[in-house]
């Protein structure tokens, strides 16, 4: 008879996906394709467009189970040109960058749209799971999810039915964030292995997220819901060690064997043993060693040099998060100079160490040392365990606010962006001086402008405030604004240029292309030669004291 049982739990996908009912809210693993259950999530709108059913779903993903032209994106085109559609009501998304068809669903009041940061979307599940209304936090305060501002809502059907919200509350004198939002009915998560009892790992994977959680949050008490868990391979119950069990079987409902391709390890990865930690590749095959000299790496060799000066200052390794864009390439000359065992880095996902991956491959690195949950990750970010980070900027006001990516018509979500830059104790932001179409040239160990972007990204005020500088401010944060031709630093009186680079004009090139006049430093000085010049900077010899 138990045999019998344990059996019944791994089934066919659509044998699985029929448990799922009408108005359910499903909440789905996945950061990008990151332990998305790609193989489910496709069976499930299959099923409704056999049947009509199940209809009116509420989706709660964190950051979005999906790449271009995959999974949620696929869907949502199909979705999109079908003006009758029920399969979908709303969403509680953190980064809908990867699908512009589900961006254009919320923006045109499609489904309704609410938004919040990857890691209070983390920590939501887990609190949900023990009974609690929602996250406390005072991560968002003074910025676009304030619900003095935007409160998270991403259109005005969202607004009108608040099936999520956010509310400030007042404890000892001291306000915080309530984040709220239904607690979910099913839960639909991935592993590399299931056994007989429905016991799931993750040993192929490059990240395990919030699976666990995910599954709690189901679970809890009212309403307890379902899990479904989408895997690689069985295996007989008892053979799997339990310490690499990441989800325990009693909490999961059903178990469905997905093919290889649907069943990626990234966006652009089947499976390579490096992402998922299993096997570490030597530092000299990393193709960061040759890396070209250009303005993208004279602003990270700048926050590296940043970075370094920190190593020295504590006189011990550094534990780093490194955001999109620009900062990702950070450990990339961390690792040519030599530095990668002095500048620990990780991913919101739950990496650490190893080469971060880029654009929908983002959330997995190549060679992590350590992987672990990702609400545990975004611990050691709010709760500023983490010694710095460098994140991307578009656009920075004159009291030094930050939007990262929020522009009229645009909805990429903030992702991990709030809650990094609210607690880490140091922040060096990374970007170009301005955007559009520019030509910029390093010779002889010179910037030289030959065609300057038109758009200003120094502006009077910022469209959205993602980062709240007078929070950072009362908190005590070390804040320093990186460019190719230009640092700045925040103080009370707000951004003082401390630094230009070699063959700039400082009025023509920087203050005219500003919407505000920051302050001067009485020091200031050109930027390191060493930045503009090929070869390795020689920033190893600078700590060798260490």
């Amino acid at each position: 008879m138990e045999e019998l049982r344990m059996m019944r739990k791994i089934l066919k996908s659509e044998e699985a996906v029929e448990k799922i009912s009408d108005n359910s809210v499903v909440a789905i693993s996945g950061f990008n394709l990151l332990v998305a259950p790609e193989y489910l999530i496709l069976k499930l709108y299959e099923r409704y467009k056999q049947t009509g059913h199940p209809k009116g779903l509420f989706l709660e993903v964190n950051p979005i189970p999906t790449a271009p032209g995959r999974v949620l994106d696929k869907i949502a085109t199909e979705l999109y040109n079908d003006p009758d559609q029920e399969f979908l009501s709303g969403i509680l998304v953190t980064y809908p960058g990867w699908s512009p068809t589900l961006q254009k669903m919320i923006q045109e009041n499609r489904i309704e749209g609410y938004t919040w940061s990857i890691g209070t979307a983390s920590w939501f599940f887990r609190e949900v799971a023990r009974g609690l209304p929602g996250v406390l936090t005072r991560v968002g305060l003074g910025t676009f999810l304030d619900p003095r501002e935007d409160g998270g809502y991403l259109n005005e059907l969202a607004k009108k039915r608040k099936r999520c919200k956010i509310e400030v509350v007042n404890i000892q004198g001291r306000e915080y964030l309530l984040y709220q939002a239904p607690k979910p009915t099913v839960a639909l998560i991935r592993g590399t292995t299931a056994d007989e009892l429905g016991n799931i790992t993750t040993e192929k994977e490059g990240s395990f997220t919030e699976i666990l959680n995910l599954a709690q949050a189901s679970k809890a008490e009212p309403n307890k819901g379902i899990v479904i868990a989408q895997v690689e391979r069985i295996a007989r119950y008892p053979s799997l060690n339990p310490q690499d069990i990441k989800v325990p079987g009693p909490l999961v409902d059903y178990v469905v064997v997905a093919p290889p391709e649907f069943h990626m390890q990234s966006a652009n990865i089947h499976y390579d043993p490096r992402v998922s930690g299993e096997l570490i590749p030597p530092i000299t095959s990393n193709p960061a060693l040759k890396s070209p000299l250009n303005t993208r790496k004279v602003i990270a060799r700048r926050v590296l040099l940043e970075m370094i000066n920190l190593v020295k200052k504590l006189g011990k390794p550094i534990l780093v998060n490194l955001g999109i864009g620009i900062p990702t390439e950070v450990a990339e000359i961390a690792t040519e100079e030599g530095l990668q065992e002095y500048v620990l880095t990780t991913v919101e996902s739950g990496p650490f160490g190893g080469i971060a991956l880029k654009g929908p491959d983002f959330g997995a690195s190549i060679g992590p040392f350590a992987i672990i949950s990702q609400p545990d990750q975004f611990a050691n970010y709010e709760g500023g365990v983490i010694d710095a980070a460098s994140l991307g900027f578009m656009e920075v006001d004159e009291k030094g606010n930050v939007n990262p990516s929020l522009l009229p018509g645009r909805l990429p979500g903030p992702g991990g962006f709030p809650v990094i830059s609210y607690g880490s104790p140091r922040m060096f932001f990374a970007g170009h001086f301005t955007a559009g179409e520019k030509k910029l040239e390093i010779r002889n160990g010179k910037l030289k402008i030959v065609k300057d972007g038109e758009i200003e990204k120094f502006v009077k005020n910022v469209y959205k405030i993602v980062y709240n500088a007078a929070l950072g401010l009362e908190k005590g944060q070390e804040v320093i604004y990186i460019t190719e031709r230009a640092v700045f630093r925040l103080t009370e009186k707000g951004l003082v240029l401390e630094e230009y680079a070699p063959g700039i004009d400082v009025d023509k090139d920087i203050l005219d292309r500003m919407q505000f006049q920051p302050k001067i430093s009485r020091k200031l000085d050109e930027m390191d030669e060493r930045l503009f010049k090929k070869g390795l900077m020689g920033l190893k010899e600078d700590i060798k004291t260490i």
